[in-house]
């Protein structure tokens, strides 16, 4: 991908967004049509697609097969400024995604330790026990160690706060895969998602908020 590529991508994210506050569309609306948009943003299709299909990911939107494209509710698209300095990837932008990141997790830990149920704590369980699979045969648990982390924020039943945490980590899961391949850290982090699923098993709120924080200052991200 060239330099300039995630700058066009940014624009045609920011342009949908001024053209939903221009149309006052809301939660429910349906959105103009990829061809629509391609004609009123002057960019091609395919572009509008991606831009769209981003949106889609973080739970913004959703496309409804012979319907067309609908806005969800949530207000989520004040996120978008989060998810541009995110694609944006300076130095700055990234120390404050992180810093963000624990706070929006911690935050979100301290809910579930009130509203997790018993399927989502098993859910944690079988998701330890994969990732020690996946490790075992010497293959890196990325997607392991992300659901691991969205089901407890999941778990806090706020979509909000969901919302804000999949802008804020959907897009960098090679951050988590660099985390990992650190000497030593796999290991490590297993141990401390252990460490946080037995406290929430517990719903020992403080038990786990101490957890949470230190397995996210070891992860550095």
């Amino acid at each position: 991908m060239s330099s300039g590529q995630p700058k066009i991508y940014v624009e045609i994210i920011k342009k949908i967004n001024q053209i939903i506050q221009h149309d006052q569309l809301t939660s429910g609306d349906k959105l103009p049509s990829e061809r629509e948009l391609s004609d009123r943003l002057d960019v091609g299709r395919s572009s509008v697609r991606e831009a769209l299909r981003a949106l889609e990911l973080l739970d913004l939107i959703e496309t409804r097969r012979g319907e067309g494209t609908f806005i969800k509710p949530a207000g989520s698209f004040q996120l978008i400024d989060i998810i541009l300095s995110f694609l944006l990837k300076s130095e700055s932008a990234r120390q404050d995604l992180s810093e963000t990141r624990r706070i929006v997790e911690v935050e979100a830990l301290r809910l579930a330790c009130e509203r997790i149920d018993d399927e989502a704590i098993e859910r944690l369980n079988r998701l330890i026990c994969e990732a020690k699979e996946e490790w075992s045969h010497g293959d890196l648990p990325v997607e392991e160690d992300y659901l691991f982390h969205k089901t407890i924020v999941t778990s806090c039943q706020n979509q909000l706060l969901l919302n804000l945490w999949m802008a804020l980590v959907e897009y960098n899961k090679v951050a988590i895969e660099q985390s990992l391949k650190r000497a030593g850290r796999m290991s490590a982090s297993i141990a401390e998602h252990e460490e946080i699923y037995h406290a929430l098993k517990e719903r020992d709120s403080e038990a786990a908020i101490a957890a949470m924080k230190r397995h996210l200052q070891n992860s550095r991200f």
